[in-house]
């Protein structure tokens, strides 16, 4: 495999792989020196067409950790602000020898068909409402972790509940794939209409009843309400939201002894999740962020560090 573009591309070995490299690559977050020479002589273009915090910054950092030499383009300093298309832009910058590009795009599918017109190796940070498959394995990597400190062992038989817009999230679906693949038991919890056409092909529980949910999951992914991208009403008011599919200080109290919170950012703070709950002892949302360099890290490493150039 040349590429990451989906959590379709990856195994349960594969996954491990990235996974167990990921808790290596996080002990560089600790050293007075955060600097290894695993991609030295390697270009990698960070390319953003939507805006990004989170993801944009821990691939730079990855790839300069990796001491890989990392540029930064984004859509309004680029040709495409000028009309150029997508696939000029993304041939003319292959054609200066990039090794690899990290992609975002507002497009769903917009990475595979990158991925087929450059020679380089394309990293999918979140393609419209299809995937985000880094995203998913830094959630994996942070619930892993906590699963070690209550004495769990690993992910068969736990049920992680992925609550909210999932009608519009790219992570959701990325999950779904990636907790299948891992064992664990997902179920979709989510209003009727902010739920995908075709989710009964997705393999997994859903369901429009957060307090019967609740109680069972050993994780509770909340998802944010993501108003740019809805066109029309998909609920009456955000209040009734909240009162309906909320992680609200009452339901966190309601919540599985052991059992942890996680955000994929960023949040809505008041409507898919209280303060309380966001900033719980139980709440992994900050453990992601940090996870997120050190996977990113893993996946750079495995795509570029070896002379195949593949996941192994």
């Amino acid at each position: 495999m040349r590429h990451l573009l989906s959590c379709a591309d990856l195994d349960l070995a594969s996954t491990n792989a990235l996974l167990d490299l990921a808790e290596e690559m996080q002990q560089v977050q600790s050293r007075s020196v955060k600097k290894l020479p695993a991609l030295r002589g390697r270009t990698v273009v960070n390319i953003f067409f939507e805006d990004s915090t989170r993801t944009r910054t821990s691939f730079e950092i990855a790839g300069k950790w990796l001491s890989a030499d990392t540029i930064n383009v984004s859509a309004k300093g680029s040709s495409v602000s000028k009309g150029e298309s997508l696939r000029d832009t993304m041939m003319t910058l292959d054609a200066m020898g990039v090794d690899a590009f990290v992609i975002r795009h507002a497009s769903s599918g917009a990475a595979a068909q990158v991925a087929s017109w450059v020679k380089a190796q394309v990293i999918n940070a979140g393609d419209g409402q299809h995937e985000h498959p880094t995203q998913a394995l830094l959630d994996a990597f942070s619930m892993r972790q906590h699963f070690r400190r209550i004495g769990a062992e690993g992910f068969a038989g736990k049920k992680v509940a992925i609550v909210g817009d999932v009608l519009h999230s790219r992570v959701a679906r990325s999950n779904v794939l990636l907790q299948q693949i891992l064992g664990s038991d997902v179920v979709l919890v989510a209003p009727p209409t902010l739920v995908p056409t075709g989710v009964n092909e997705w393999d997994c529980e859903v369901t429009g009843d957060f307090d019967t949910v609740l109680p069972e999951a050993d994780i509770v992914m909340m998802l944010r309400v993501q108003r740019e991208r809805m066109a029309g009403g998909f609920f009456p008011t955000e209040r009734e939201y909240t009162e309906r599919y909320g992680l609200t200080p009452e339901r966190l109290a309601k919540m599985k002894p052991g059992a942890a919170i996680c955000h994929p950012g960023p949040m809505n703070r008041g409507v898919e999740i209280s303060s309380a709950a966001a900033d719980a002892a139980n709440s992994l949302v900050l453990e992601q962020v940090a996870a997120g360099v050190a996977i990113r890290m893993s996946v750079l490493y495995h795509l570029l560090g070896s002379e195949e150039g593949a996941i192994r």
